[in-house]
């Protein structure tokens, strides 16, 4: 019979009392969380309150009150957020830091996984896969399925390996089954359900047989070991006396039960998250974790902390208005610790996008030349990508260093040149590039057989520029020599190249005719299946039609996409000094002394999906909102919050559509905005 043996909490470290004035570091606030009793606590730190600082805090807290660092697990979504915490508690604390437990949900994943994966059937030399590794075993498992091979419709048509990854990727990620998830998200695809479940099934099989994991499986395969084997629950159980959580509003259900599994005996969990920063439930976070958390650990203490350090008063006040129309949250009011500037955030109402950007780029120099701030002191902020076109365009005549972080220069997006390759193809039919990436377009051609019709091509008289365009592409193209799988696909894009020039004076038509065929005719089936989101990029696509309207010709339309394309971008690598450019989901955590809010329209921010939502509209209109709450507490000192009143839909002013300014600013007090009148002057 075993012997029973009690341990007893270990004594705390020479000088561990007293060793840290925590009074004296942190305030009040921040003070009652960091020192709080073991249990169940949710720490709502709101935006610029000092989160991390907290989290690192409780950690040296926990080991001067007599904490082993291997009994400590500190989950955060980036490897870099970890290592600066526990860097940071390094230098406060003696104790050697290395057994702690901290990193990222994948990282910790990685470890059980390593440790107890032949459970599953993994060797412990497993190969993680990365995604251009995962849409290869995709493609491999698809051609030896034999599926999207049967039909030439079929083959031309059928979802790429990089769109079947990112189905199975959020499949996981949600905890949802794949029907589900293809049902809501992926209806474009309903002719190829069931053959897209089948190839997911021998993509699973495959990976096992080859001992390897995807980035999914570094969370799914240690919850099945948690979940499914007492053993490795217990023992991790056993192991965690504290468990610590960033960005807890950011978790999506897998991690949500780990994090329940890793905490399940001592109960001793400390989550940290700011609900009104809830932005990412596109990629599967769930905000019923932080909202639900006091019902899955009755007793939970919750603490506060709104003390603002990065914002001045006025920005802050209109913050709190902002989110407070929120029905589902926690209730808090940030609190400025700085003093106010004199500046209420501005609100501009401007004609249409291109004024917009002007706006923008004239304040830019004004800040910079009369205020003495540098360029990368300045950003400007958007819901989507495609809202900083006309910006983009501005700032590049006017020489102002910029960055993106939203995603490559508009016009050097893929589908964008995409589009553009068959207009540069009408007018140059010299162009071996454009005329190439047009073919790529077709299933079953390569860069082999599009060298031999690129040879075609030139061995007729219409491929020389000195001679007229020919009456009919297609009774051309159709005589040459393509894949049986391309067929299909030959002819409409054959097909389309004939629309794309007018019949009786054997010219190209008007650029946004050209857009318009182009797309329907062979892009949008393309992109169905090529892009996971596929309706972002045909919104990119729409904007440069919209702004195609505004030139006759296609030599004009050209030159100004190869000018913006190719413009002098005064950029240095080592040169830091840029305003930045970034989408609001992008920009969260960060902070700039003046932000620029743009394209503040019902249908752009809040976005149209927001707006036409059924039976979830509250939810995702009040994601839209938190979303604009995180876009606002980006500015230190000055806020900028611009709406145009008309976006281009033609030729002419009266065939431009009205713009509803957002209800995000609509619904705020007038008194907490100046409003500034736009005049101009040629």
């Amino acid at each position: 019979m075993a012997r029973s043996y009690t341990l007893k909490s270990s004594p705390k470290p020479d000088g561990a009392a007293g060793g840290l004035d925590y009074a004296s570091l942190l305030n009040e606030q921040q003070l009652e969380a960091v020192t709080s009793k073991p249990g169940a606590a949710l720490v709502i730190a709101g935006a610029g309150s000092g989160k991390t600082r907290t989290l690192t805090y409780r950690v040296a807290y926990l080991l001067e009150e007599g904490y082993k660092p291997y009994n400590i697990l500190l989950l955060t979504f980036t490897n870099k957020a970890a290592g600066e915490m526990l860097t940071r508690v390094g230098q406060l604390v003696p104790q050697d830091m290395h057994g702690i437990w901290g990193g990222t949900f994948h990282a910790i994943g990685n470890r059980i996984l390593r440790k107890y994966g032949e459970l599953l059937g993994y060797t412990s030399g497993f190969s993680i896969m990365d995604r251009e590794d995962q849409t290869s075993l995709i493609t491999q498992v698809r051609k030896e399925s034999g599926l999207g091979k049967d039909g030439k419709k079929q083959a031309k048509r059928f979802p790429r390996s990089t769109v079947l990854a990112d189905i199975y990727s959020i499949t996981q990620n949600l905890d949802r089954e794949i029907d589900d998830i293809l049902h809501e998200r992926y209806l474009q695809l309903e002719e190829y359900f069931n053959a897209i479940k089948t190839i997911g099934r021998g993509y699973t099989k495959k990976k096992l047989d080859s001992n390897a994991v995807d980035f999914d499986d570094l969370l799914c395969q240690p919850l099945k070991l948690l979940e499914a084997h007492q053993e490795v629950r217990e023992h991790y159980q056993e192991k965690f006396h504290a468990v610590l959580v960033d960005e807890y509003q950011d978790t999506n259900p897998i991690q949500s039960r780990m994090i329940d599994l890793f905490a399940g005996k001592h109960r001793h969990l400390m989550v940290v998250g700011d609900d009104a920063q809830s932005i990412y439930s596109w990629r599967g976070a769930d905000f019923r974790n932080i909202m639900g958390f006091d019902k899955r650990y009755p007793g939970a203490k919750v603490y506060k902390i709104e003390t603002n350090y990065r914002s001045v008063p006025e920005v802050l006040t209109l913050a709190n208005e902002s989110i407070s129309a929120n029905i589902h949250q926690f209730e808090k009011t940030l609190v400025p610790a700085r003093e106010s500037k004199d500046f209420l955030p501005a609100i501009i109402q401007v004609q249409d996008p291109n004024q917009q950007a002007c706006f923008i780029g004239q304040r830019i120099e004004e800040i910079v030349n009369e205020l003495g701030l540098a360029y990368s002191d300045v950003a400007i902020l958007y819901r989507a990508h495609f809202h900083s076109m006309e910006v983009q365009m501005d700032l590049t005549q006017r020489g102002t260093p910029f960055m993106l972080t939203s995603g490559p220069r508009f016009f050097e997006q893929a589908h964008v040149k995409d589009v553009s390759s068959f207009m540069r193809f009408i007018s140059n039919r010299r162009d071996e590039v454009a005329f190439k990436r047009m073919l790529k377009l077709v299933e079953g051609i390569g860069d082999v057989t599009a060298d031999k019709l690129w040879r075609s091509w030139l061995g007729c008289e219409s491929s020389s520029n000195e001679h007229p365009l020919p009456q009919s592409f297609s009774k051309l193209f159709l005589g040459f020599n393509v894949p049986a799988r391309s067929e299909v696909a030959w002819k409409q894009l054959a097909y389309t190249l004939d629309e794309l020039i007018d019949p009786e004076d054997l010219e190209p038509v008007a650029p946004v005719h050209m857009i318009t065929s182009i797309v329907e005719g062979v892009y949008d089936d393309f992109a169905k299946v090529a892009f996971p989101n596929y309706e972002q990029r045909m919104q990119d696509i729409e904007q440069v039609k919209r702004y195609s309207e505004q030139y006759e010709t296609l030599e004009e339309f050209l030159t100004k996409l190869s000018l913006e394309t190719n413009a002098e971008r005064q950029e240095d690598k080592d040169d830091k000094d840029k305003v930045v450019l970034s989408s609001v989901h992008q920009a969260k955590g960060l902070e700039w002394p003046v932000v620029f809010v743009i394209w503040l329209t019902q249908g752009m921010f809040p976005n149209r999906k927001a707006l036409e939502a059924d039976d979830q509209s509250e939810d995702a209109m009040e994601e839209e909102r938190r979303l604009f709450y995180v876009a606002v507490t980006r500015a230190c000192d000055q806020l900028y919050l611009l709406h145009p009143m008309f976006r281009p839909g033609g030729r002419g002013y009266s065939d431009d559509y009205y713009q509803s300014p957002s209800d995000f600013i609509t619904e705020l007090p007038s008194e907490l905005m100046e409003e500034w009148d736009i005049g101009t002057v040629w």
